[in-house]
């Protein structure tokens, strides 16, 4: 049982990138969203704002990395689900849901440099 379980997940290249993609991308979205969710207190609690506070909250780089980050692992955690409902075209879900989710981040990041606000 415990090998059929580490073939079905291991079995090629493209499922081990997504293995590592999906854990490293929620540990990023833990670290920025939780270091964003704390800073914003002294934003909003303190007459002077902290620059370094500030800068964090306004840095594209930052805000880059969370959209890549959700998006990404969104899509692979939607794949994970379907294949545990029996889905067995791994590859092709893999292209499928790397295409998509590329297209989606593309979206989402013209969104954002474009926004009027």
């Amino acid at each position: 049982m415990a090998g059929d379980f580490i073939n079905y997940t291991f079995s090629g290249e493209e499922l081990m990138f997504i293995w590592v993609f999906h854990r490293v991308t929620g540990l990023l979205m833990i670290l920025f969203l939780g270091l964003k969710f704390l800073t914003s207190f002294f934003l909003m609690t303190r007459d002077k704002k902290p620059d370094w506070a500030l800068a964090l909250h306004t840095s594209p780089v930052i805000d880059v990395v969370l959209i890549i980050c959700v998006v990404y692992h969104a899509l692979y955690g939607l794949r994970t689900v379907i294949m545990d409902m029996g889905f067995k075209k791994e590859k092709l879900l893999f292209w499928l849901f790397t295409a998509l989710a590329t297209a989606l981040t593309a979206a989402m990041l013209v969104i954002y440099f474009t926004r009027d606000y």
